[in-house]
């Protein structure tokens, strides 16, 4: 387990390729000398099978410097996010707003540099991307206030949405 830790601790900044290389000869080796565990190549079969489960995914964050290599590094940021949003809405929960434009608003949390940006840093370069993604977050966002206005008077919103669909259904 420590020699696998090492390898993935990647102190000598190697390639992915060799990490990989690396990687599978210790799971290869594990897997011939299991018996040699005793009691523990139970543990030693499941760290096997967990590290197959997970192969397509465990070198990714070798290929990007800057991605974090654990779910604890990846989880400071949501708690970074989660902590400014409690700050500045003054909310003990999730405010509606990070609800519907959370994914959004996380990743802009996590790529702002502290000095903030220039108007030629926010320019979408994809104009149709760009486009597409504000029309899905109006969609979530018309979604949630139509359930606001059938929590606040179901028989009105019913009414509404019976006369739209009648209009639809009947020829004109």
């Amino acid at each position: 387990m420590h020699r696998a830790a090492r390898i993935l601790a990647d102190e000598g900044n190697r390639s992915v390729e060799e990490l990989r290389r690396d990687y599978r000869r210790l799971l290869s080796e594990m897997s011939l000398r299991k018996e040699e565990a005793g009691t523990l190549s139970g543990a030693v079969s499941l760290f096997l099978k967990v590290s197959r489960s997970y192969w397509k995914g465990l070198f990714r964050c070798y290929r990007f410097p800057d991605l974090p290599r654990t779910n604890n590094d990846l989880e400071h940021h949501f708690g970074s996010v989660r902590y400014s949003e409690r700050r500045a809405s003054g909310r003990k929960g999730a405010s509606p707003a990070m609800v519907v434009r959370g994914s959004v608003r996380t990743v802009a949390a996590v790529v702002t540099p502290p000095e903030g940006f220039g108007p030629h840093d926010i320019r979408p370069a994809d104009l149709r991307g760009w486009r597409a993604l504000r029309a899905s977050l109006e969609k979530r966002r018309e979604s949630r206030r139509a359930q606001l206005r059938f929590r606040r008077d179901p028989q009105a919103y019913l009414g509404r949405l019976e006369e739209h669909l009648l209009k639809q259904a009947l020829p004109s």
